[in-house]
């Protein structure tokens, strides 16, 4: 569906709520980006649109366009894959299905591992829901977030490094599609999928990533505080050999991570070929 130009200047497109793993609701989400300045902003839980109405009707009130987004999780073998969906149709029968699925498994893993945890520690499942937000599916920052104000760590990234450590005796995988599959149903559903900071430790293999271009895939997030110069660098000579769309983003999470809304940012450019491509539902504009 065409879009009008209606804004210019800083664009983010991966923030998150507390409908999904981020600290703030959708209003206080996009209050923080326009306080850093941004004019457009997108609100990317993971595996849920919940917080979109919310996210919307706050960032027009302030002036910003709001794209309404989603961070899917899929899976390749032992590494899990993000990939971002801007502008689907929300009520798109498989995306629902598939996100209701993992939503459910992550909320079976999030019990198993508190009960593991449980055993070592001094920890009970509603120490972990305590945490959590109407709508929200308990995952593993919140069991971080027990483990903080029980005092056993010190924050998040001491949890991830320690107990919730995919190597750890605790951790329980979470189920997800494979990577070619989500890009179908996002594409599907009529979005725009871009891999979610693709270039940290390890590239996907050639073969992936050429699958994933045939279904679809419109891009790569290359502006992001995890990629590494290398594989960014790589992925970057794939994204102009192919015309692919190139995003920059913060992927804040409000105090669950020092990201700031901005540190990384979209091109006007790049924003209007997602709107040009997207056509399960369209931007918000102020």
């Amino acid at each position: 569906m065409p879009h009008v130009r209606r804004f210019t200047g800083p664009s983010d497109l991966h923030l998150h709520s507390s409908h999904s793993d981020g600290t703030e609701p959708p209003a206080e989400v996009m209050a923080a980006a326009h306080r850093h300045g941004l004019h457009t902003a997108a609100l990317t839980d993971h595996d849920t649109t919940s917080g979109w109405a919310e996210a919307a009707e706050a960032a027009t009130s302030l002036g910003m366009t709001f794209v309404p987004g989603m961070e899917l999780s899929a899976r390749h073998r032992w590494r899990s894959v993000h990939l971002l969906a801007y502008l689907v149709d929300p009520d798109h029968e498989g995306l629902r299905a598939m996100t209701d699925r993992i939503r459910s498994s992550r909320l079976d893993r999030a019990q198993i591992m508190a009960e593991r945890i449980s055993h070592d520690y001094d920890i009970a499942w509603d120490d972990i829901v305590a945490q959590t937000t109407d709508g929200a599916t308990v995952g593993r920052p919140h069991i971080a977030d027990a483990l903080v104000a029980r005092g056993i760590v010190a924050d998040r990234t001491e949890a991830f490094a320690g107990i919730l450590h995919p190597s750890g005796d605790y951790y329980v995988a979470l189920y997800a599609p494979d990577p070619v599959t989500a890009v179908e149903l996002v594409v599907g559903a009529g979005g725009v999928p871009i891999v979610a900071h693709p270039a940290g430790r390890a590239l996907l293999p050639e073969s992936v990533l050429e699958a994933m271009l045939a279904a679809g895939l419109a891009g790569f997030e290359l502006a992001h505080r995890e990629n590494l110069p290398e594989p960014t660098a790589l992925l970057a000579e794939l994204a102009a050999e192919r015309d692919l769309i190139v995003t920059g983003s913060s992927d804040y999470h409000g105090l669950g991570k020092p990201n700031v809304p901005g540190e990384n940012t979209t091109t006007d450019a790049m924003v209007e070929r997602i709107f040009a491509l997207g056509r399960g539902t369209a931007p918000v504009f102020p």
